[in-house]
């Protein structure tokens, strides 16, 4: 007999933190991927030295998501048409 699995999730007034991490999580890793390689290069070391970038620009990129949001839904809604239109 398999077990039901529990999955625990926020509630949804939580979704503007949960948009900003995940979206601030996957754009940092891209850009630190990208620029250490341009700027180091992706030899010996190349790992650690994403790792220490990411570690420092997650914060960052974390607290300018969070914060540009409420501005970025109303540039799109400026710049979509509302259904139906």
């Amino acid at each position: 007999m398999m077990k039901q699995m529990i999955r625990h999730r926020l509630p949804s007034r939580f979704a503007p933190v949960a948009f900003s991490f995940y979206m601030a999580s996957l754009v940092c890793i891209l850009l630190c991927l990208a620029l250490t390689a341009y700027n180091t290069g992706a030899g010996s070391g190349y790992a650690w030295r994403v790792i220490k970038a990411y570690a420092v620009a997650w914060p960052v990129a974390f607290m300018g998501v969070l914060l540009m949001r409420p501005l970025v839904v109303r540039l799109v809604g400026w710049t979509v048409a509302p259904p139906g239109r």
